[in-house]
């Protein structure tokens, strides 16, 4: 059989060119071969130091890397059928405001494996559905699941729940749908009795962690569960509300870090004035009360209400609560904007 001949310089360099524009700066051995780039050539590339190895199949093409390297790196180092998955797979789909401390990647049980620092392998006997466009990565909703059973706390998990409805990676029906099948298998039992309140609240509307909080203080104390971000349309424009209960004219809005923030309290006046103008009373809670002084705003939610919106079916003791607002955090909550 007679020997591939071999490319030149300019040639190797042309033909990867959109591999290393699409792939942040890497390849794999298989697209090189595919290119026409031989075992041979890569050696050559490599030796004159234009090229380096990230691997047995990943390829350093001497560009400047890009942010998604570590992933493509990740993938294809793991082991064959691998994508990535949990917390990367969802930053991969769009995610912002949370930084995976490490790389979760699943491929199937029966496949060669190999450990590839800062990566976390998950075996599967059967694969979760996954998007191969890009870097292979499990589908957002299925992405967020399993996220939440390997996250460090609750309020972790809460906070991923409400970054990925509240970004639109999914949908909440195909959260909810995802959640009430997959569940069993993805999440350990002691936090899936706690996110089982969670995942229902953030598909009912609740896109903050502030939010959650408010609906665990209201099952807290037995007051009934309100309408999440409610439309109205008022002079200055139309608004959501974070909470407010059907049949009576009470609003409550949940006041996170940035309603301190430049101008936003002057915007926040305006709006409260108009809601209060359309006869709804408001009452403001910041999210840092929610958490420190939660029995003072609960007993001000209850005088509000009354007592023909209190749920007798509800515990009005939570000694043992399981809410993230309660749980160890490795480090301080990354409060987002409604």
């Amino acid at each position: 059989m007679a020997t591939p001949r071999r490319l030149t310089r300019e040639e190797r360099q042309r033909r990867v060119a959109g591999l290393a524009e699409t792939q942040d700066g890497l390849a794999h051995r298989r697209q090189l071969n595919a290119l026409g780039v031989s075992h041979a050539d890569v050696r050559s590339e490599v030796r004159a130091g234009r090229w380096a190895l990230r691997g047995r199949h990943t390829i350093h093409l001497g560009v400047a890397l890009g942010p998604r390297a570590p992933w493509w790196t990740a993938v294809w180092e793991s082991g064959g059928g691998a994508v990535l998955d949990g917390a990367a797979a969802l930053v991969a789909h769009g995610l912002t405001g949370f930084f995976p401390v490490q790389i979760d990647v699943s491929l199937p049980r029966n496949n060669r494996r190999r450990h590839v620092n800062g990566t976390r392998l998950h075996l599967r006997s059967a694969m979760p559905p996954a998007l191969s466009a890009g870097v292979p990565r499990v589908r957002p909703e299925v992405a967020a699941i399993h996220a939440c059973g390997w996250s460090r706390s609750d309020r972790e998990a809460a906070l991923i729940l409400c970054l990925v409805i509240q970004q639109r990676l999914t949908t909440p029906a195909r959260l909810l749908e995802q959640w009430q099948t997959r569940a069993a298998k993805a999440v350990e039992r002691p936090r899936r009795a706690t996110l089982d309140h969670i995942v229902l609240d953030v598909c009912d509307g609740a896109h903050s962690l502030g939010e959650l909080d408010l609906g665990a203080l209201c099952r807290r104390i037995g007051v009934a569960a309100p309408e999440r971000q409610v439309v109205r349309t008022l002079p200055n424009g139309r608004i959501y509300l974070d909470a407010r209960w059907k049949d009576h004219p009470l609003v409550v809005e949940v006041d996170g870090v940035q309603h301190t923030k430049g101008l936003a309290p002057i915007d926040d006046a305006l709006r409260q004035n108009e809601v209060t103008l359309s006869n709804d009373r408001v009452l403001r809670i910041p999210v840092l009360g929610l958490r420190l002084r939660p029995d003072e705003f609960g007993s001000q939610l209850v005088r509000a209400l009354g007592p023909r919106d209190m749920r007798a079916d509800v515990a009005t003791s939570c000694d043992n609560d399981t809410h993230p607002a309660s749980g160890t955090e490795a480090r301080p909550p990354a409060w987002t904007a409604r």
